[in-house]
């Protein structure tokens, strides 16, 4: 008996989705809910799962195809034996179908001739990340008695040197991920009349609290308390106080949104992802960091979901953390704002008639002008401001 593989159905916001990788090759035994494939659309990497054990005897679409959610991409027959039942089964294919990685990581495993089964994973049920491939690779650099010496069998030829030698170029097809945030991008260009606007936060009493209650954050909730959990909290607030930055147009109408899902941007091998923290007026610092770290963990190792991706009302992205001073964020459609945050640094600033060095940061607000006033856009970033300069004010909500 033969099993169709189809093409899991996509949500409404996305159209289409193309073939980033198959894990195994036709004619493989694979078992039921082994990974087959991975599916890359405009924002995640979801992997297909085999709905019945037996042999993939047909593949139907292949890498780089472009697939609609209930597409036919395979078949898988049942019937077929499973290699332990099939001495002429070599243990390398099996191992072969076993091996859960990213598309970036198996890449990386083709070009360097590395079968994926030598490799022990760290990541969630055992999946190869790219740490682990660096450590192989490290391992098997060391230099050993028998490979120490230069061999002899290879003469250097130089008869051919290029004056242009190390100037190469490569072309390589743009992700539909880095497709998408490109089009997305340019689409709030021209469609929104962004502004941005700008100010500094004294970050003094965010870090006192952090030193002070830090070991006990850590030993009660397991995580570190950072500076992203003030942030959203203070942007949680700020947005209760102006209504109209957690709006956004539709169709000439303006939609207020009365709940706060905050989009917070996390940089993986593929591009910028901007998981959705849903609910945040009701989420604790210690929530908003343990979200965080497993939103930031799982982009980085290709298994977001699309539902954590859809949606939000409004987003935090935080060049700081690559160094950034300053910068102008673009607006996230359909969204209407954006808060940028930035390096902190020690600064002198003038404080009761004294210079003193205090923690600062550059805030930056972009905004859609056709919506949001300057007057509502600056009070907010100053608001933010305030919240963060007094973050007890954060928890009595005033």
């Amino acid at each position: 008996m033969t099993i169709e593989i189809r093409v899991p159905q996509l949500p409404e916001s996305v159209s289409d989705a193309s073939i980033a990788a198959w894990v195994v090759k036709q004619g493989d035994y694979v078992n039921i809910e082994d990974n087959l494939l991975d599916l890359e659309t405009d924002k995640v990497t979801l992997e297909v799962a085999a709905p019945a054990s037996g042999v993939l005897v047909e593949i139907k679409a292949e890498e780089g195809d472009t697939v609609l959610g209930g597409d036919v991409i395979g078949i898988i027959d049942e019937t077929a034996s499973s290699p332990a039942d099939d001495s002429t089964t070599t243990k390398d294919s099996s191992a072969s179908v076993s091996v859960s990685a990213s598309p970036s990581v198996r890449k990386t495993l083709a070009e360097n001739e590395i079968s994926g089964a030598n490799i022990q994973g760290s990541g969630k049920h055992g999946r190869i990340l790219k740490e682990d491939v660096k450590e192989h690779l490290q391992s098997q650099a060391a230099p050993t008695p028998s490979n120490t010496a230069s061999p002899a069998s290879k003469p250097v030829d130089d008869t051919n040197t290029s004056d242009l030698e190390g100037r190469n170029e490569r072309r390589v097809p743009m992700t539909r991920l880095r497709a998408r945030i490109a089009e997305r991008l340019v689409e709030a260009q021209h469609t929104a009349a962004i502004l941005t606007t700008f100010n500094e936060v004294d970050l003094s009493e965010v870090a006192r609290l952090r030193r002070k209650y830090q070991e006990r954050f850590q030993k009660s909730h397991g995580i570190k308390l950072g500076f992203m959990s003030f942030f959203v909290k203070a942007a949680t607030e700020a947005l209760k106080r102006y209504p109209e930055v957690n709006a956004r147009i539709d169709d000439g109408d303006i939609i207020y949104q009365g709940y706060y899902d905050i989009g917070v941007a996390v940089s993986s091998d593929r591009g910028l992802v901007v998981p959705i923290l849903r609910n945040t007026d009701s989420m604790g610092n210690a929530d908003i960091e343990k979200a965080i770290a497993d939103y930031a963990g799982r982009a980085r190792s290709g298994h977001l979901e699309l539902d954590e991706l859809i949606g939000g009302t409004f987003s935090i992205t935080n060049g700081g953390i690559f160094g950034s001073m300053l910068s102008t964020p673009i607006i996230n459609p359909p969204q209407s704002a954006i808060l940028g945050m930035h390096n902190i640094q020690e600064r002198p600033v003038a404080i009761d008639g004294e210079v003193v060095i205090r923690p600062m940061m550059y805030l930056a607000l972009s905004y859609d002008h056709r919506l949001i006033d300057g007057k509502s856009a600056v009070s907010f970033l100053v608001k933010v401001k305030e919240l963060l300069e007094d973050p007890a004010s954060l928890f009595l909500e005033l």
